[in-house]
Parts: C-alpha cells; sequence; structure tokens
C-alpha cells in the first residue's frame, strides 16, 4: 500500500521550500498566512490569471513555477470554491484534490497553507482536509515487482496553519477512521489464494493490540452451534470456514451493544450455480463487507469510541466440488428454520441468515447492522453511486442515511413488505434462498429479515459501491472501503454527540 510519506504540523510558514500550496476563493482571496505570500508576488498574479482563466472555483488549479519574489521553487493555488459553500464534505474533496494535483506533477514534498479566505479553518475541517489527502494517496501496489519509470512517489507534506496544535490534535481523531478505510481497501484488493478464511482471520486478530476482544470460531466450534447454512456454502472449499467475533467496550457497562456483521466471502465461484467466466476474478472482493466491518473496529479502537460495539464476520469460500451444496438441498439453519436451494450462487444470504441469529441470541443488540456486496440487482438498481438500505426500524434508517449524507457515503432506502416476502416462499421448506430475478434485491432483503426477530436491523447492500468503484476525488483504487467512515459517523451520532 503506497500512501502519504509523513504528514507534519507547523505554526510558521517557512516561504523557502520547493514547493507551497495556497487555498484561494474564486475572486482569488487567500488568507491572512496565504495573502502574506501573494503580496511578495512581483507584479502579483494577474498576468498569469489572465492568461489562465483561473477564479479559484472549488477544484481548479493555478501552477506558478519560480514565482518571483518567493523563495519557493513552484506555488500552486488551489480553489477552494466560495467560502459559504466550504463545509466538511468539500474540505474532504479538496484534500483528495489537493494530493491528486502533487502527485499529478511528481512533487515529493510539499507545504500546504491550510486556511480558508475569511482566515483560519474550523480543526474539525482541517482534519477532513488531511482525510481526503490521506485517502487520494492510497495505491495497492504490493505486487508489482516493476514499478514504471514516471510513478510518482509518496508525497510529504507538512501542513502550516495558525491552529496548528487543535488541528493535529483533531485529526489524531480522525486519522484511525483513515486507517480503518485503507485497511479495508487493502483487505478487498488482496489477492484470493493469499486471503482465505484463516488468513483474514489471522488479520482481524492483529486488532488485539488495539484493544480489541477477538474470538475466533472455527469448523468444528460452527458445527457444534448449529451453523448449517454457513457450513453449507464452505463445503465445497478445501478451505474451511471462520466466524470472527470483536468486541470493543468502550462505553457504558451494562449498555447493548452496538452489532456490526459483515458477509466474508473471500472468493465465490457461485459453486455448482457456478458464474461466468467473464469478470468472475472480481469476486475476491465478496467479502467487502467484512472487510469495512474489520476497518470500522479499527478506527473505533484507534480513536477510543465511546460505545459497546460488536463485529461478526462470516467468513467462507463459495467453490464448486463434489462436496459442494447442491440446488435442491434442504438446510437447517442455526435459527432451526429450513432453508430450500435453489441457487448456490446466493451464498451470501445463507452466511448472513446463521450469523444473524447467532448475533441476536448471544449479544442481545441494541441494533444490528449488516454489510454485504449481496447482489447485482442493486446495481442494477442505483448503480455505484449509492448503497441500497433496507431496515426493520426506521429511526435506525434515518440515522444511516443522515450519516450517509454526512460522509458522502450515501444511502437509498428500498421498500420491504409481505408482497416480497412472499416471493421467497418454498413448497418443500420454510423458505427457498432465492426468489428469482425481479427484486432480487429486495427478495434477498426479506430472507434475511426472517432471521433478526425483534431487534432493530438494517442491511446495507453495497455490491455497487465498495468494489469497481468509480474514480472520486478521494479514492483512485478499484476499491473504496465504503461503509468505514459511514458506520463510524453513525456511532458518532448515535453514542457520542
Amino acid at each position: 500500500m503506497a500512501a502519504l510519506s509523513s504528514l507534519s504540523f507547523s505554526k510558521t510558514l517557512e516561504t523557502d521550500v520547493p514547493v507551497l500550496v495556497v487555498l484561494v476563493d474564486p475572486d482569488n482571496r487567500a488568507g491572512p498566512l496565504g495573502k502574506g505570500v501573494l503580496d511578495r508576488l512581483v507584479g502579483g498574479l494577474d498576468r498569469a490569471v489572465a492568461a489562465t482563466g483561473f477564479s479559484g472555483k472549488a477544484g481548479a488549479f493555478l501552477d506558478v513555477l519560480a514565482p518571483v519574489g518567493l523563495d519557493a521553487g513552484r506555488l500552486i493555488l488551489a480553489g477552494a470554491g466560495p467560502s459559504a459553500e466550504f463545509d466538511d464534505k468539500a474540505a474532504l474533496r479538496l484534500g483528495g484534490q489537493v494530493y491528486g494535483k502533487l502527485k499529478d506533477l511528481k512533487i515529493k514534498a510539499a507545504t500546504v497553507v491550510l486556511e480558508g479566505a475569511d482566515g483560519p479553518l474550523l480543526p474539525e475541517r482541517g482534519a477532513e482536509f488531511l482525510l481526503g489527502l490521506s485517502l487520494r494517496a492510497y495505491e495497492f501496489d504490493k505486487y508489482k515487482t516493476k514499478k514504471k519509470d514516471d510513478a510518482a512517489a509518496p508525497v510529504a507534506v507538512t501542513i502550516v496553519a495558525e491552529q496548528a496544535g487543535k488541528l493535529k490534535k483533531a485529526w489524531a481523531e480522525v486519522e484511525p477512521v483513515a486507517d480503518g478505510v485503507l485497511l479495508a481497501r487493502d483487505l478487498v484488493h488482496e489477492a484470493p489464494n493469499a486471503l482465505g478464511p484463516q488468513e483474514f482471520a489471522a488479520e482481524a486478530e492483529k486488532l488485539k493490540k488495539l484493544g480489541v476482544d477477538v474470538e475466533v470460531l472455527g469448523e468444528k466450534d460452527l458445527r457444534k452451534i448449529g451453523m448449517g447454512a454457513l457450513l453449507a456454502v464452505a463445503q465445497g472449499s478445501a478451505r474451511p470456514p471462520r466466524l470472527v467475533v470483536m468486541r470493543w467496550n468502550g462505553g457504558k457497562d451494562g449498555d447493548r451493544p452496538a452489532v456490526f456483521i459483515g458477509k466474508g466471502l473471500v472468493f465465490d465461484s457461485g459453486g455448482i450455480s457456478i458464474k461466468p467466466a467473464g469478470g468472475m476474478e472480481d469476486m475476491k472482493a465478496d467479502m467487502g463487507g467484512a472487510a469495512a466491518v474489520t476497518g470500522l473496529f479499527k478506527a473505533l479502537a484507534g480513536r477510543k469510541a465511546r460505545v459497546n460495539a460488536v463485529g461478526l464476520l462470516g467468513i467462507v469460500e463459495n467453490m464448486p466440488d463434489g462436496a459442494s451444496y447442491r440446488p435442491g438441498d434442504i438446510l437447517t439453519s442455526l435459527s432451526g428454520q429450513t432453508i430450500e436451494v435453489v441457487n448456490t450462487d446466493a451464498e451470501g444470504r445463507l452466511v448472513l441468515a446463521d450469523v444473524l441469529a447467532y448475533a441476536e441470541d448471544r449479544f442481545k443488540p441494541a441494533f444490528m447492522i449488516d454489510l454485504a456486496t449481496l447482489t447485482g440487482a442493486i446495481v442494477v438498481a442505483l448503480g455505484a453511486q449509492m448503497a441500497g438500505l433496507f431496515a426493520s426500524d426506521d429511526q435506525l434508517a434515518a440515522d444511516l442515511v443522515k450519516a450517509g449524507e454526512d460522509t458522502g457515503e450515501r444511502l437509498w432506502r428500498m421498500p420491504m413488505g409481505p408482497e416480497y416476502d412472499k416471493l421467497i416462499d418454498s413448497r418443500f421448506a420454510d423458505m427457498k434462498n432465492s426468489g428469482g430475478r425481479n427484486a432480487g434485491s429486495i427478495t434477498a432483503a426479506q430472507f434475511l429479515r426472517r432471521f433478526v426477530g425483534d431487534t432493530p436491523w438494517a442491511h446495507l447492500d453495497i455490491a455497487g459501491t465498495a468494489m469497481s468503484s468509480p474514480e472520486t476525488d478521494i479514492n483512485r483504487a478499484w476499491a473504496s472501503g465504503f461503509g468505514v467512515r459511514l458506520l463510524d459517523r453513525l456511532v458518532r451520532n448515535r453514542f457520542e454527540s
């Protein structure tokens, strides 16, 4: 993983630096420190602005080489847009844009004057800028033995701000969230031959050093407690399944935990109902939900979140084999409900069914949220711009939508109801594991709904947002780490406000 090579803070502006970045508004106004820099330019910026049409609108840049009157080798003006519109999300985007510009110019070290045109930024807003900077810096190049000749090295960034001390403190609260997102991206990008259920569980166990309690249940444990649905999915693979239980106890004693559940298909061939060959390599990312939950717990523990939380990862591999489960099989789930298998490629819901039932029975949650790259149908419905939200509880749904708007990891609530539920009724068992093509993401959610009892529950179908993600100002990688920032914000809003 390539990222920032270093990040440092200073209250003092030194202009004798290789590259100096100053934020300006559409009127080309900078804050007090930045204005002092611009005032030293011989002839000002008039000619450069006239020649380029630069106006300081959001995302625009003006690159001035060897600026006369300054000791800096290069001055970059970064358009921040109107001050009235420069909120946390704008700061996040600008951080990513600035890093992208530095990388495109192959700059190895830069000093950024971090202030708005009207003066010092709020430390929290500055931390969002740094979050954007850090997330955009990410690259997964672990397996590239030959680097491109023109590849840019990670950038060392010095931040100059009037409130440097407060900004550094604010960043210390946000940096663990960045670390969690990057961990989730790493896990999704990892090759499936290197990341089986055992290796994934070992990655989760590394969180012990941050204070997370981690318990790993193996195949014998799962068989003993009766996870018949999860075990059926795993039985065609030579690599046995794991259930990982992570606990972060940062809240009050006795408070019921928030429970987060991740689908962890380290590779999904589709089993006997095998997938088409084209694009099957992407199914290494079918554990994007489990990756997000693992990243979330790195974030919660890293910033010492004031919440009691449980994370559950159902980690399996779905492979075709003489021992594989078949269409027509009838499974007995942990809850005791029976399931007719009509499609072995509708496997993630079988894993989640047992984990949801386990979570409700063992932990008596305040609420449960599962994340899963569950259906192609949600991609057809929402594309890669939003994740699908299904919920049994209106308040939990509203809280998730707000957290999505706050972070830019947006959700769209999808319908549920008895009309859809009857589509998964089976003539041979309590239910079947697929309702067919129509309303595919909804019937998958209806299936999960049968295993959550009365606990407030939400299901996030992140098939469109976790992998093959569109390029954004804060991500140029194939995997986005979607869900980490969203759920961290939910925790902040619900438990720490």
